[in-house]
């Protein structure tokens, strides 16, 4: 029979760091908003998450990744919204902060949940972040304590 690992949606005793964008700030802050009432779900202790704000999306991978860096979090949750308009702008912000945000983990070995909208309007936007389609803010932070939860179950096991 297979092992299977897989990591639970308990927060108490982890600690978080949050990026969030202030661009777009009515669609972050309500991503922002879910984020931490996951985690309050989840038992984790508020006083032990650190939010920091950064000016937009393009600005969340390396603040992500020096946050990484450091080690002092077992999961970071990256928070924003990129919402198209008339000129290819979209795409490279959109692009970058994606790729930054990924490469940041794998680099460090931090979960890191990605959380940033990329819609074509506002009103997908503000759907996504607390609207008809749920908040993917609130979805981010469960994703980052699995994975806390997952790779630290993975570390025990490789030692």
């Amino acid at each position: 029979m297979p092992q299977v690992t897989e990591g639970n949606l308990d927060a108490r005793g982890m600690k978080f760091a949050i990026v969030v964008a202030r661009f777009n700030s009515v669609v972050s802050d309500r991503l922002l908003d879910g984020a931490l009432d996951a985690l309050r779900r989840t038992g984790a202790d508020l006083d032990a998450v650190d939010i920091v704000k950064v000016p937009g999306s393009w600005e969340i991978p390396l603040t992500v990744r020096t946050l990484a860096s450091g080690r002092k979090y077992d999961a970071i949750i990256a928070l924003g919204a990129v919402i198209r308009g008339g000129t290819p702008h979209f795409d490279y912000v959109a692009g970058q902060a994606a790729s930054g945000i990924a490469q940041a983990a794998v680099d460090t070995g931090v979960p890191v949940a990605f959380g940033v909208l990329t819609t074509d309007t506002m009103e997908q936007a503000i759907d996504r972040a607390g609207g008809k389609s749920g908040n993917k803010g609130f979805d981010a932070a469960m994703t980052a304590i699995e994975m806390a939860s997952l790779l630290g179950k993975l570390g025990k096991a490789a030692r």
